[in-house]
């Protein structure tokens, strides 16, 4: 292994990048046995996780907005390399009605990590009926102001029309980061490539390709297991990425039956094992 290819404390360095890999979700009953031992419990998950990877999306903050003491003891759990992304709550990108209230309690919550230092960041994930227009680049510069001083935001949009050229300086103008993703090929979602306008740091987020499910949602949606050979197209795009970030962050969301933690696994391994230099 040459030196560009080690492990250290801030993630694995890869082509002059440092690259963390992990997963969107720690808490589900199904890793038990593909990847929790037999009969442990949902508050010993995130310790035996951090055991493996070093770092984390939080997405049930899509679905509540959690007490700071929550955070406290996730921070707690981990050690101190470790770095979590936390999602916006979905009344911030999906019906876009968030109160006041709910983005003062919003930033509370992430008091804790914050000050633990283990925030890397927000993610902000759009849904598909997100199209681009005047009003929607405006909100998000709403998201990007309500987001500041809190920490970074990294903003995922999941139509295709957000990807043709012209819109590309707008969005990087945001003061925000893009988040490349992989999907299924089909409709209007986006192309698998790598993003590399808008601020710090890379990001990319793996789905799965489960076309077949697709707009069904659900559970099922996220149903796939990539193959080295899917992972493998994605080594010149990461390069792409990694020549413009110092750091980049992968997580895998193909979350059913414990597939993303072994698809986060064979991703680490390829990057381990591909030449850097090259």
């Amino acid at each position: 292994m040459t030196e560009q290819q080690g492990d250290g404390p801030d993630g694995l360095l890869w082509n002059g990048s440092r690259f963390r890999v992990g997963t969107s979700g720690y808490s589900f009953d199904d890793w038990v046995g593909p990847f929790y031992p037999p009969g442990t419990p949902k508050g010993g998950m995130l310790d035996y996780y951090s055991t493996s990877f070093d770092t984390v999306e939080v997405n049930s903050t899509y679905y509540r907005i959690l007490h700071p003491r929550v955070m406290e003891h996730m921070a707690a759990k981990t050690p101190d390399s470790f770095r979590f992304f936390v999602k916006l709550h979905g009344s911030m990108t999906h019906s876009r009605d968030a109160t006041d209230s709910q983005w003062a309690d919003y930033g509370a919550m992430l008091g804790p990590l914050r000050e633990s230092g283990k925030l890397e960041g927000l993610l902000a994930q759009f849904p598909y009926s997100f199209r681009p227009c005047d009003d929607s680049l405006g909100y998000l510069e709403v998201i990007a102001e309500r987001t500041r001083g809190s920490a970074p935001v990294s903003v995922e949009l999941r139509h295709r029309d957000w990807y043709v050229p012209s819109l590309r300086p707008r969005l990087a103008g945001l003061g925000v980061s893009l988040v490349s993703v992989d999907l299924p090929a089909i409709g209007n979602l986006p192309p698998r490539e790598a993003l590399v306008e808008g601020e710090a740091p890379g990001y990319v987020r793996f789905h799965g390709r489960n076309a077949r499910t697709w707009w069904k949602g659900g559970a099922e949606r996220y149903d796939w297991d990539y193959t080295r050979e899917e992972l493998s197209a994605w080594l010149p795009e990461l390069a792409r990425i990694a020549a413009s970030f110092p750091a980049v962050f992968l997580f895998f969301n193909n979350c059913h039956a414990g597939q993303a933690v072994k698809s986060a696994g064979l991703m680490r391994n390829l990057l381990l094992e591909t030449e850097s230099d090259k």
